[in-house]
């Protein structure tokens, strides 16, 4: 075995959390030189970093506060929301939006306000959401002092998992959500061969920690597993102007 292939070996077992005493006796391995362990290729790729929440360079920008021209709703009509200083709230009666573009596996930034304006109550005050591949929904609402269920309020994944804390800012100010979503797998017969992941900070505080997708996350009855290969986003008219800005997404 060349010397490269043995490297890529013994580093795979490290980063599966194997430990090098388990493959060779330590006395074996301390006169190791350390180059052995050492990987140089391939060399990660440089993305510059935005700065606060801009878009890293290598970042797909869908909403820079002025154009929604990346937008478009289920029958393919332009965006009929509302644009004003840089951000697009839900006109309601329009229709939930769509990304022209699909996306599988991803991490995404989107921030989020509520009305300042409290109306309503429970799932009635500030309600949206944002739907991976168009199934898989992250709960946009106003959990400031508003009690639902709680598998339905804000960072929850809608009717599966309730957020770990309530980490939300009062009605009309500006929220955050950094998403990493891992899209669940299907085998050629249509099966589910691995489960969808996703992780959630809500303005910096962790809601959902590696959560595993049981499903599409229905709004009444189980979730459904149906075959599926990439999709777009979704922003949900729930007839509540909610607004949104700055969103962008890096494909993993």
């Amino acid at each position: 075995m060349k010397n490269r292939e043995l490297l890529s070996l013994l580093c795979c077992f490290l980063l599966q959390g194997t430990l090098l005493s388990q493959i060779a006796p330590q006395k074996s391995t301390e006169k190791w030189p350390p180059e052995l362990t050492e990987v140089w290729e391939p060399e990660p790729v440089v993305v510059s970093p935005g700065q606060s929440t801009t878009a890293p360079s290598d970042a797909i920008v869908l909403f820079d506060g002025t154009n929604t021209g990346e937008w478009i709703h289920k029958d393919g009509s332009p965006c009929k929301w509302t644009v004003q200083d840089g951000a697009m709230t839900v006109a309601a009666g329009t229709g939930s939006i769509f990304t022209k573009r699909t996306f599988g596996d991803c991490q995404l930034h989107i921030e989020w306000r509520t009305p300042a304006e409290v109306k309503g109550e429970g799932q009635g005050r500030g309600n949206s959401g944002i739907f991976l591949q168009n199934r898989y929904e992250v709960q946009v609402l106003d959990n400031y002092g508003n009690r639902t269920y709680s598998n339905g309020q804000a960072g929850s994944i809608y009717k599966q998992s309730m957020p770990l804390v309530n980490a939300c800012r009062p009605p009309g100010e500006w929220q955050t959500y950094d998403i990493i979503f891992t899209a669940p797998r299907f085998n050629a017969g249509g099966m589910k061969t691995s489960s969808g992941q996703i992780t959630v900070l809500q303005n910096g505080v962790l809601v959902q920690n590696h959560t595993r997708i049981l499903g599409t996350t229905e709004y009444i009855g189980l979730p459904r597993n149906e075959a599926h290969e990439k999709a777009p986003l979704q922003l949900q008219d729930h007839g509540n102007p909610v607004s949104y800005r700055n969103i962008w997404i890096r494909e993993l």
